[in-house]
């Protein structure tokens, strides 16, 4: 598929193929320290109706684009739809962020919980792929996404964003084996979700494991590992035998990341709290890296903006299989003007190491 490209630097970069320059794309590029983002969510009327409606998904998606010369598009979507399809009803309260209005109550409802057909509850997002696809015209590759299984049941369990959870750690130490039913559902229809984003158009895949970082030792790779093996097991290949490529990120993973690897996964992203150097030892180049600046770099100056890049950039070193990004996605006071600044600064300073 990469060959109707006219940038396939991602892709070549995820494979640890050779490249003139390391690509560069910024998780959560569509949002809302964008103007023309809140402008759009504005005619939505709130951020799942944006969700919801692929002309308007595919329009965020592209609006980074054109103000940057990014590497790659990635859906505009969110890890939640997920949940909301196998029916939790979810909704976000101003200031509050997501919420369930039915979330998970108890170990009973954990086993009445449907596994959903996809095409039935998220064909908008494969609409949306498709649109999007079909406006890039092969300007560069699109991304498609999920939340992994267990930083998707954190969210079913406690009703919303939490800093402890405390109901999900209560369930794994006392209902283990109910957790485990809850994460295989979450695994199988997130198996099927990513699947039809590939049939749709996507042309690489990441997996969002955002609060796999909160488990620690065995419990990491039984609730959160396990079940990404399980996805990438599940996902299909395309016509020309090969799997889209596939990169895991689990925040503050740190020394979990050689255990990673294993998964067959193409790469992984690294937050800001690991040093690609190190990172780059944990993986023994097995697989490529993705990250990591760290994102409040971008409050500051253009000089220190450039160092930051020219000091990661220095971290992952001379070779292949490096993809540029933020250690997490941006925020939304950034002024996009920096922004600017540090794709610039990836396209001057990156083609040294790629000699």
């Amino acid at each position: 598929m990469s060959s109707t490209l006219k940038n396939d630097l991602l892709l070549r970069a995820l494979r640890r193929q050779p490249v003139p320059r390391t690509p560069v794309w910024i998780m959560r590029q569509a949002g809302r320290y964008l103007p023309e983002y809140r402008a759009t969510r504005e005619q939505a009327g709130d951020f799942m109706s944006l969700c919801r409606n692929p002309e308007l998904a595919c329009e965020v998606t592209l609006q980074p684009l054109r103000r940057f010369k990014l590497d790659a598009a990635i859906l505009f979507s969110d890890i939640l739809t997920v949940p909301d399809a196998m029916g939790l009803g979810l909704y976000f309260a101003s200031g509050e962020g997501p919420k369930f209005r039915r979330p998970i109550a108890n170990t009973r409802h954990i086993a009445k919980l449907p596994v959903p057909d996809v095409s039935e509850t998220l064909q908008y997002v494969f609409d949306a792929v498709a649109s999007i696809r079909r406006a890039l015209a092969g300007k560069v590759p699109l991304i498609g996404f999920a939340g992994s299984p267990w930083t998707v049941a954190t969210y079913m369990v406690e009703g919303g964003s939490s800093r402890d959870f405390p109901r999900i750690k209560a369930l794994l130490k006392e209902e283990p084996k109910a957790l485990a039913l809850l994460l295989d559902k979450i695994a199988r229809v997130t198996t099927d979700y990513l699947n039809a984003q590939v049939r749709a158009g996507a042309q690489a895949l990441q997996i969002f494991d955002t609060w796999g970082g909160t488990l620690k030792g065995d419990d990491y790779q039984r609730f959160s590992l396990a079940c990404m093996q399980t996805i990438l097991d599940g996902l299909e290949t395309g016509d020309d035998g090969e799997r889209v490529p596939v990169i895991l990120f689990t925040k503050g993973a740190g020394p979990l990341l050689a255990d990673m690897v294993a998964t067959g996964c193409d790469a992984l992203g690294v937050d800001w709290t690991t040093d690609l150097a190190t990172a780059r030892q944990y993986v023994n180049d097995k697989v490529a890296l993705q990250g990591n600046l760290d994102p409040a770099t971008l409050r500051e100056d253009d000089a220190a903006i450039r160092k930051g890049v020219a000091d990661t950039l220095a971290s992952y070193g001379k070779g292949p299989g490096h993809v540029f990004n933020l250690g997490h996605g941006i925020t939304p006071d950034i002024d996009p003007a920096k922004l600017a600044v540090l794709v610039d600064a990836v396209h001057e300073l990156s083609p040294q190491y790629h000699l």
